[in-house]
């Protein structure tokens, strides 16, 4: 459907930028902070650690300062637990409360809106050893105590909450490293009841808007072969619905559930469980994208090959392969190279026509407002030798994804905002701080932290004209 007129985007559009608290923070061990299962992971080969980073804990006025130069009315930033209690389910931290206190502040001072994210892949690693994270059932009581005091303190100046950043990711690829398929999905459950109930009583404590997050995107069919349009339907429940069908509908998404059953690996509901899905309202829906995903039909040998491969250490490094077999579940789809999508130097898809699909397929089946809180250009970047850095490929990657969203507003949907990844470089889970996907520059290399200098991209001054455009001036 193509439109002669675009609608333009509406005056409380939220324009900003993303980070997460172990990928930009540092300090890890500063303050009384506990170590999370990210200070504690394998580093792999070639890549700096989490220890350091960007350095925000330190330098979040100067950060919220340059956010605030282009024109930012958001900021979505990760609060970590083990900051604010350091062994996951013992003492407050007082003054890892005091820190984001802080932040919120110089974001509220500066017009900012905080948007908060609750759990961004860093569980305190003391939960992980004492009972095996979220393998456990107590692992939910841990996170809705930790969210409460979340909301105590912050609910009164904050209006947007997120619960658990890209869920399905931290399933599909196994990253709590279970050893069976039932172990996973169990641990699955644990997170969807945990966010359930977080989400309950961020209603019961403050008067705040709470969504999930995950990482969510349509599905082509490789071809359109009857098996791999099947496929694509089967995936899309796999990797969309098990996250969002559960929080807003109250019920597991039904052939995903059939699946499950039939494999040995449905989890076990406890008491309570189906009514904490049931009663938890989310208020809007927030999504990182990052293109569209494309599958064929599978077989059962074949998938598991494909999941093999993840257990080689080198193949993390290697992005085809890390996503194909994160993308691959045996008997129902493998993830597959899309020859008509164009990619990124590091494999990621550029596809805003994608974005506009998904945005369009989510507002249809669950009509709740959208938030786009991931979204970016993931790429080396060159320090010339005058202090400049030509990122015309960022901007292009983010003028034909703004514009999707002007489409997609067009096309009726209720869009709230947009906040790529990421507003400052940050150190990237697999490609470390090489990868940048930041409109501020970090000077730092992967082992070398040179000063840390804040240095203003081409990218910054094009994103500062296009929100102060009102999402008009993209030139």
């Amino acid at each position: 459907m193509e439109h002669l007129k675009l609608k333009r985007f509406p005056k409380d559009f939220l324009w900003g930028a993303s980070s997460s608290a172990y990928q930009c923070e540092g300090a890890w061990d500063e303050d009384g902070k506990g170590p999370s299962v990210q200070d504690k992971a394998p580093v792999i080969p070639g890549t700096t650690d989490f220890k350091v980073t960007s350095d925000h804990y330190h330098r979040f006025k100067e950060d919220i300062a340059l956010m605030a130069e282009m024109g930012f009315t958001e900021y979505r930033f990760s609060i970590a637990w083990p900051r604010i209690i350091p062994d996951g389910d013992g003492a407050v931290n007082e003054k890892g409360v005091a820190h984001y206190h802080e932040v919120i502040d110089e974001c509220l001072k500066n017009g900012i809106q905080p948007v908060i994210t609750l759990y961004h892949f860093d569980l305190p690693y003391a939960l992980q050893e004492k009972y095996g994270g979220w393998i456990n059932r107590q692992c939910i009581d841990d996170f809705v105590r930790y969210c409460e005091v979340c909301f105590k303190e912050y609910g009164s100046k904050v209006k947007y909450f997120l619960t658990i950043n890209e869920q399905n990711m931290m399933t599909m690829f196994n990253m709590g490293g279970y050893a069976t398929d039932r172990e996973r999905y169990q641990a699955n459950h644990h997170m969807l009841v945990a966010q359930a109930k977080a989400t309950i009583r961020c209603h019961e404590m403050c008067d705040a808007w709470i969504a999930p997050a995950p990482n969510i995107t349509c599905v082509y069919p490789l071809t359109s072969a009857p098996l791999d349009n099947l496929a694509a339907m089967d995936y899309d429940q796999l990797r969309n619905r098990l996250y969002l069908d559960t929080i807003v509908f109250g019920k597991y998404p039904e052939a995903f559930w059939v699946y499950l059953e039939q494999r040995g690996c449905a989890p076990e509901f406890a008491d309570g469980d189906e009514e904490a899905l049931k009663n938890a309202h989310p208020d809007f829906i927030a999504f990182n994208y990052y293109g569209a995903s494309t599958v064929k039909y599978v077989s059962e040998e074949e998938g598991k090959k494909a999941k093999e491969k993840l257990k080689d250490p080198d193949a993390r490094a290697n992005m085809k392969e890390f996503m194909t077999g994160m993308m691959t579940e045996p008997g129902l789809a493998v993830g597959v190279e899309n020859p008509l999508q164009q990619k990124t130097s590091y494999g990621m898809g550029i596809d805003p026509v994608g974005l506009r699909i998904t945005l369009r397929q989510l507002w249809e089946r669950y009509h709740l407002p959208l938030l786009i809180t991931e979204n970016g250009c993931g790429v080396p970047d060159t320090l010339n030798e005058d202090g400049t850095i030509h990122d015309d490929y960022r901007i292009d990657y983010l003028r034909v994804h703004i514009r999707a969203c002007q489409e997609a507003i067009t096309d009726g949907v209720n869009l709230m905002g947009y906040s790529p990844w990421s507003a400052f470089d940050l150190v990237s889970t697999h490609q470390g701080i090489t990868k940048r996907y930041g409109m501020i520059y970090v000077n730092r290399d992967e082992f070398d932290l040179k000063d840390m200098k804040r240095i203003r991209k081409d990218s910054f001054y094009w994103y500062k004209k296009a929100i102060a455009s009102g999402g008009e001036d993209l030139d």
